[in-house]
C-alpha cells in the first residue's frame, strides 16, 4: 500500500499539469481510504513542477530498475 513520502511513477498522463507517463513524484498526502493521492513532482534541481491530486490507479510504486526520464523543459512537448 502506498504511503506518504513514497516515491511513485505516473502511469497516466496529466496534461493539465504537463506531466507524462513515467514522471516521478512523492506522495505528500493520502486521502480517505487511499482512493486518491496528493503528488508533488519536482525537477532534478529541486523546483516544484506540480502538485496534483490523482486517483491511486494513476501511479505505481517505484520498482527496481526504474530510471529517471530524459530532461525536458516545462512546456516543451515530448516530441520536441
Amino acid at each position: 500500500m502506498l504511503q506518504e513520502l513514497d516515491t511513485v511513477v505516473l502511469t497516466k498522463d496529466v496534461p493539465e499539469a504537463q506531466l507524462i507517463v513515467g514522471d516521478t513524484g512523492s506522495i505528500v498526502h493520502v486521502y480517505s481510504i487511499g482512493r486518491a493521492l496528493e503528488i508533488e513532482v519536482v525537477s532534478l534541481s529541486g523546483e516544484t513542477i506540480a502538485i496534483v491530486t490523482l486517483p491511486t490507479d494513476a501511479v505505481r510504486a517505484v520498482a527496481a530498475g526504474d530510471v529517471p526520464h530524459a530532461p525536458r523543459k516545462l512546456g516543451q512537448s515530448v516530441a520536441e
